[in-house]
């Protein structure tokens, strides 16, 4: 028996719960987990299905598409482990933490690489007995320091998604291009309102009450890529801006573990610079 992961998104339109059903009932294919959604604003739904059975895959895209409108956009996911490679800079907090949770097994995932553009890092990662690659950026552009990288990218057969551990280089719209929605950030909550060099003792100046993190998919606007998991905790006057920056950075963690962990789960519809997640 297979396991597949059906994606499905399409304008909305009378019929296509049935006719998706349909295929499966015909195909002798078990409906495992079933999630559907409509955004009424943007006539668009969105459906993903976990179905078992012995019909082939590429056998299952193509009598799906035959059953569906022509505009509709439809995936057919055998479950395996996803190609990732790491990006980071200096922090290492995240970075240990997804090394540590793909140590014991939590996250489906072959880290490939950790590329820096630093060096720092390196007894951390080959703890864990995963390449390290350092491409300092010293002496050169930054698009000259992007195609080092992506030549070094290049090397991989395939990557599934890139995430950037506190990767603290702005990247540019050639390499996003190449990596459209597989290149998954996380940051500090504070902004737009706290930009800079140390934004925790920002907010502890301005008696900020909540801190938090965001992961999202990066695009071509500085943070403002569309939103994959999020999350917050309460602080008070009793905090430092130090105590205030290691509970942002636990926070950091559990976000962009939860975010990689939905992405290669394929759990994550990207539509609209915003997410539909099941």
């Amino acid at each position: 028996m297979k396991t597949y992961r059906v994606l499905i998104d399409s304008k909305d339109e009378k019929g296509l719960v049935y006719r998706i059903s349909k295929v499966f009932f015909e195909n002798d294919l078990n409906i495992e987990k079933n999630d559907e959604f409509v955004d009424e604003e943007n006539n668009k739904f969105f459906m993903r299905s976990v179905v078992k059975g012995k019909i082939e895959r590429d056998l299952l895209q193509k009598k799906l598409q035959e059953a569906l409108p022509a505009h509709a956009n439809i995936k057919v996911i055998t479950p395996k482990k996803k190609k990732i490679v790491v990006m980071a800079t200096k922090e290492s907090h995240v970075l240990g933490d997804i090394l540590i949770r793909h140590y014991d097994g939590e996250l489906p995932v072959d880290i490939v690489a950790v590329v820096s553009n630093y060096d720092y890092l390196r007894p951390l990662v080959e703890k864990f007995k995963i390449d390290y690659f350092h491409v300092p950026h010293t002496d050169l552009s930054r698009s000259e320091h992007e195609e080092k990288i992506l030549a070094l990218l290049e090397m991989f057969e395939h990557i599934d998604y890139i995430v950037l551990a506190k990767y603290m280089r702005i990247l540019t719209p050639n390499f996003v291009q190449k990596y459209e929605n597989r290149i998954i950030n996380i940051h500090h909550s504070f902004l737009p309102a706290f930009i800079g060099a140390n934004p925790y003792k920002q907010a502890y100046d301005r008696g900020v009450k909540i801190i938090g993190a965001t992961a999202h998919f990066v695009n071509n606007n500085l943070d403002e890529g569309p939103i994959i998991a999020q999350d917050v905790m309460s602080v008070d006057h009793t905090f430092s801006w130090q105590e205030m920056r290691k509970a942002g950075r636990d926070v950091e963690k559990v976000v962009l573990a939860r975010a990689l962990k939905l992405a290669v789960e394929d759990r994550i519809f990207v539509y609209a610079n915003k997410t539909v997640i099941f």
